[in-house]
């Protein structure tokens, strides 16, 4: 089977652009994955493209099989993980066209499953940084390289979907002080956490959240605006990420790299 350094969950924009590609499928314990990897070249890296919702966007987020995702990354040789999501501002401190690297999370899904340990043995992982702090590094020093409004930090809010949240909702997440909301970001970097992975964290914001939209600063949110800053971002991201991969080098023995050490009773 076919190996890769770096895994990247992401669309047909992503690796279609990619050297010496080919598809791979993995199987896994926990059932199939979200669709066939596609394994290429980038800047001398082999890397592993996974589209988290299939190639035809067939998959809600809630349905999305994240722990068979992670573990095929893993499968295929896969240390170093970059997560990108198209998300909602909680702030208006981040416009749409933004970048967040996020350096938190908070949960508020329901009823996914968002561990590899169910036991026998009891395993607890520290949870306190969640996001591997040299790509998040490396993502942030390509970004301002490049221009981009590229933001350090800050704690994206995962809601379950398929609905969006209520005004009252959103509301409450921005008072929270939390930046950023979107479906997809938990547990997908908690479960590369867990199999001592590598994982980071981008953020794409594509529109203000609805408790925003009653301020008169704030410009309402129309399908056509979100289409076209998703559009445009995608096409930033995979510049950043085409730039960036061929500066991750092999996994340091990091927070994530050790993160069941002492984990186990």
């Amino acid at each position: 089977m076919s190996s890769a350094e770096i895994g990247v969950f992401g669309g047909s924009g992503f690796y279609s652009f990619l050297d010496d590609a080919e598809d791979v499928v993995v199987d896994t314990p926990y059932g199939p994955t979200s669709d066939r990897f596609v394994v290429g070249d980038v800047g001398g890296k082999r890397v592993a493209f996974m589209p988290r919702h299939g190639r035809t966007h067939s998959l809600p987020p809630h349905a999305i099989p994240y722990r068979a995702n992670l573990w095929a990354m893993k499968e295929l040789g896969v240390r170093r993980v970059i997560g990108p999501c198209a998300s909602g501002s909680l702030s208006k401190e981040l416009p749409p066209g933004t970048f967040v690297v996020c350096d938190q999370f908070v949960d508020r899904t329901s009823g996914r499953a968002d561990t590899f340990y169910d036991g026998p043995v009891t395993t607890h992982v520290s949870a306190a940084d969640p996001y591997c702090s040299e790509l998040r590094q490396i993502l942030l020093e390509t970004g301002r390289s490049q221009g981009l409004d590229i933001r350090d930090g800050g704690t994206v809010v995962v809601i379950q979907g398929p609905r969006f949240s209520t005004r009252s909702e959103s509301r409450w997440f921005s008072q929270m002080g939390w930046g950023v909301i979107n479906m997809t970001a938990y547990p997908e970097g908690w479960l590369a956490r867990e199999l001592e992975l590598c994982y980071a964290n981008v953020s794409l914001i594509t529109d203000y959240d609805v408790g925003l939209e009653d301020d008169p600063d704030v410009e309402p949110v129309s399908h056509e605006s979100v289409v076209k800053v998703f559009t445009e971002n995608n096409e930033k991201l995979r510049r950043l990420l085409f730039e960036a991969i061929p500066k991750i080098g092999p996994q340091p023995q990091d927070t994530c790299a050790t993160a069941l050490t002492g984990a186990r009773f």
